[in-house]
C-alpha cells in the first residue's frame, strides 16, 4: 500500500472517530456533554431500581411510524422537522464511512442496514439506560434510512466519478487503457 493511501486512511479514520464522538454527543447528550459523574449516578439509579428502566421503555415509542406521522401531521415548527430530518441527516455520513473504511470488495447494502441499525439500537437502549431520552422505534427507521442514503450516496459518486488518471470503480482506481 501506498504512503499516500496509508495516509488517507489515517485521515478518514480519524474523521470517522470524530464523527462516531460527535453523533453520541448530539444523539445521548442533545449537545450538551455530560461529567461521568451524571452518567455514573443515572445507570446506578436505574440498574439500582428496575422500576426506573420499566418507566423509561413505557415512555417509548414502540409503533412503527407513529412519531414520524405526528411530526408530519403537526410540522408546527422547527422541533417537527429538525427530529425528523435530523434523525436522518445523523447518519448519512456513517454509510459513507463504513464505505469508505471497507476493504477493497466493499460493504454491501444488507451490511450498512445491519449495522446502521445496530448502532441505531445502540444509542436508544444507551438513552434508556442513561435515561437522556426515550426509546423511539421511529429513530431506528430514520437514522437506519439515513445510513443507507449515505451508502447509496457514495456509490453514485464512485461511479459517475472520472478521475484524470483513472476510472474509480468501487473504491479501486482502474488504469485507462491507451487504444
Amino acid at each position: 500500500m501506498s504512503k499516500s493511501k496509508i495516509m488517507h486512511r489515517i485521515i478518514v479514520l480519524a474523521l470517522f472517530i470524530f464523527y462516531i464522538c460527535e453523533l453520541f454527543k448530539i444523539i445521548l447528550f442533545k449537545f450538551r456533554w455530560r461529567d461521568t459523574t451524571f452518567l455514573m449516578s443515572q445507570l446506578q439509579r436505574n440498574l439500582g431500581n428496575p422500576d426506573n428502566l420499566v418507566y423509561q421503555l413505557q415512555r417509548g415509542n414502540f409503533i412503527p411510524l407513529k412519531t414520524v406521522s405526528i411530526n408530519i401531521q403537526s410540522l408546527s415548527g422547527w422541533h417537527d422537522l429538525s427530529n425528523f430530518v435530523g434523525n436522518i441527516a445523523a447518519f448519512i455520513p456513517f454509510g459513507i464511512f463504513l464505505v469508505l473504511l471497507s476493504k477493497k470488495r466493499g460493504i454491501s447494502f444488507r451490511g450498512v442496514l445491519g449495522q446502521s441499525f445496530i448502532l441505531s439500537l445502540s444509542l436508544e437502549c444507551l438513552q434508556v439506560v442513561f435515561s437522556l431520552g426515550i426509546f423511539d422505534v421511529d429513530d431506528l427507521l430514520l437514522n437506519t434510512s439515513g445510513g443507507l442514503i449515505g451508502f447509496g450516496a457514495i456509490k453514485l459518486y464512485r461511479k459517475f466519478t472520472v478521475n484524470t488518471s483513472g476510472v474509480e470503480q468501487d473504491g479501486d482506481m482502474v488504469e485507462k487503457q491507451k487504444i
